[in-house]
Order: C-alpha cells, then structure tokens, then sequence
C-alpha cells in the first residue's frame, strides 16, 4: 500500500476494497429475477465496513434498499446522500417518530401502541407513514405472532396515516434449510402472508430471507431479499461457502512502531505472560491493541503476517497495542523488522493469509462479530 494512503495520525487501520464489495453485491442481485428487490443490511456501519462509503457503492452496484439497525444510523445514511428507501429493523421509542418521519425512515411496526402513535405523527406531519410489519414464527425476538397478524392489522389499519410497505420475518436456523426448524418457521410465515391477503390487507414487499437463505433457499426469496454478511464476503455458514464464492472486503493492517531484541528471559507486556526463550527474538510493537478490535482473548494465540510469513503474537494484548516475535531458527528465516514495516492482522500478503474467521474460531465467535470490532475505531481506507 502505498504510504501516502496510511493514515498519518496512527499507524494501524482498515482497509476497505470497493471493488470487492461492488462484486459481491452484483453478485447477489444475479441471483435475483427481475421483480425481486435486493435490501442491503448496512447496520453497525456496515458491519464495520463503513456504512455512507459502503452504502454509495452497493446503490451504484444495484441495490434497492437499505436496512438499519438505529434510527439514527438511517438519519446518518440520509446526512451522506442516500436517497433509497431505508428500513429500521426494530421499533423504537415513540420519541423517534419526528426523526423518522422527517428523513423517510420507514420503521419495523409489531406493537398497536407504537403503530398508532406513528399513524398520529404523520397525520400531523401532512404525511402518511410507511412502515414494514414484522410477523413472530419462531425466532421469539420481535414481531407479532403468526396467528394474531390478523387482529393486528384490523387494530392498526384503519389508521388514515398509516400505510404497510412490508411484511416480513427472520429466520433463526437458515443454514440449515432442510431442518424442521426452518421449514417450519417458512410454514408460519407463508399462513400469516396468505391469511392478510385473503382479508384482503396488502402486504406490499414481502420478506424472509436473510444472506443463509438467499444463498441456500431459491423458493423463499418473495419480492425482496436482505443480504448483510455476505455483501461484505464473509461467509455466514459453510454450506453458503460451498455453493458461492465471495471476495472479502475489509483488510487490518498496521505499521510497526518499536523493534527490540530483549535478553532471555526478560518479559513482554502486562503479567509477563511470554518470556523471551533462549533462542534470538526480535520483538516488534504495532498501535493495536483490544480497544480497535483486537480481543485481549487471542493473547498468546495468534499469528500476523510480515513479508508473506507468518509470526506469533506474543504476550498480553493491550489496550492500543500489542506485540509480536520474530524468531529465527536454522531452517526458518525471516528478515528482521525495521520501524514502519507493514504488518497484515487480517487480510493477504502475498500467499499468505489470515482470514476473518480464523481469527472467530480462535474467539469463540463468528466472523459478524470480528468485522463490527474492528470497525469501531481504527480508521478506513477506501480503495
């Protein structure tokens, strides 16, 4: 990378390649006939990536629109340019009606108090407010149950400033959509749709697959799909990984600040948890520490990358920094590090690299997680 493109305040960072996420979106809106809309998860700013940069790129790739987590990640969406529809995936406070109304954030709507009071706002506001209902199959997160959609919509639909946009649900087992779980949840859900309909409700886009089914299941995409994960070429599961390949997005990367060659013995970070062995060491320090992504967890256990090789990571990660080792044997050598090399965290160098979901599995999580951390702090670059 060139060093004009590093960050000059702090030498560690993201990287964020726009190219990849533009593949991987047209990628999933090939999957899709004609009619059928693509929604992009860009909550979480974009599951670290980014979310106004990421956003800009998805709508140019063929996205139709966009779902948020927060409402005020849909105000901050809408302050960056973005014009498409944007959903909220939860209901707020009723004290976010205003802001909702005033940026064209279409809420999730699955309580009579709420949908009323927002039916209120925009009768006030000489406006008609959109909302997209969310139907309980199983999960037991939010939304009304399957069997009282019905009564529901007779409470709520009289409402002159009230109009249904969508109707939709979440699957809690789409990696396996031959089990019973899922295909139970893709029965409820099909009722609750059909039985609006047959009331003669409108439904308007109608939803359920989130980036598992859209991968595996080609009888559940409806009128619209929600993709998040894999927009971002993270695999959701490994059955999605087998059937589609994706480019990952994101890179970490970091300049080293401080190299040492410690006598035997003497301890590296906080509690002394690695001590230098016999063998020639050279400990290097990177501005990297727990609080940009990197889990105090994986102290101890953990490789990076410096000139295509891998090298261990060695006592207790900081708060803003860790270290690693570089450690020469007779068979194994690897060039000593100068100040400002670049270090790869998580991405490729040369024909090497560490993934994202190596460094889950090491966690104890998932790929998700890993992504979000790392994009709380540490700057982006955008390629």
């Amino acid at each position: 990378m060139p060093m004009e493109k590093v960050p000059q305040t702090r030498w560690a960072w993201v990287e964020i390649d726009r190219g990849a996420l533009r593949r991987n979106v047209r990628a999933f809106r090939g999957l899709l006939g004609p009619r059928q809309r693509l929604c992009c998860v860009v909550k979480a700013d974009a599951y670290g990536h980014g979310a106004a940069e990421c956003a800009r790129v998805m709508q140019s790739a063929g996205a139709d629109m966009f779902a948020v987590a927060t409402v005020m990640e849909g105000v901050r969406l809408r302050e960056s340019g973005i014009t498409l529809p944007i959903l909220l995936l939860s209901e707020p406070p009723i004290g976010a009606i205003p802001l909702l109304l005033e940026h064209e954030i279409m809420p999730t709507v699955y309580t009579m108090e709420f949908a009323l009071a927002y039916g209120e706002g925009a009768v006030q506001a000489g406006t008609v407010g959109k909302y997209h209902l969310a139907i309980e199959t199983g999960m037991n997160r939010i939304g009304v149950h399957y069997t009282e959609v019905l009564e529901f919509r007779r409470g709520i639909d009289f409402h002159r400033g009230l109009a249904c946009d969508g109707v939709f649900t979440h699957f809690a087992t789409a990696d396996d959509v031959d089990g019973w779980d899922y295909r139970l949840q893709c029965k409820r859900f099909d009722e609750a749709v059909r039985a609006m309909q047959d009331a003669g409700f409108s439904c308007g886009t109608v939803h359920c697959d989130n980036t598992p089914a859209t991968m595996l299941d080609t009888t559940t995409r409806y009128d619209m799909v929600r993709v998040g994960i894999g927009l971002y070429g993270l695999q959701p599961c490994e059955a999605a990984a087998a059937r589609m390949p994706l480019e990952p997005v994101m890179s970490v990367r970091a300049r080293i600040t401080r190299t040492t060659h410690p006598a035997m013995g003497e301890g590296v970070s906080y509690g002394f948890t690695y001590r230098v062995p016999r063998t020639a060491v050279q400990i290097c320090t990177i501005p990297l520490g727990y609080a940009d992504g990197l889990s105090r967890t994986l102290s101890n256990r953990m490789d990076v990358l410096y000139r295509g090789e891998r090298a261990h990571q060695v006592g207790n990660i900081c708060m803003d920094q860790c270290m690693f080792a570089i450690q020469q044997t007779p068979i194994h050598q690897i060039p000593e590090a100068e100040h400002g090399d670049m270090v790869t965290i998580i991405g490729r160098d040369g024909d090497a690299e560490i993934t994202m979901d190596e460094m889950a599995r090491l966690r104890g999580t998932i790929n998700y997680e890993v992504a979000c951390d790392f994009g709380m702090r540490l700057e982006k670059v955008y390629l």
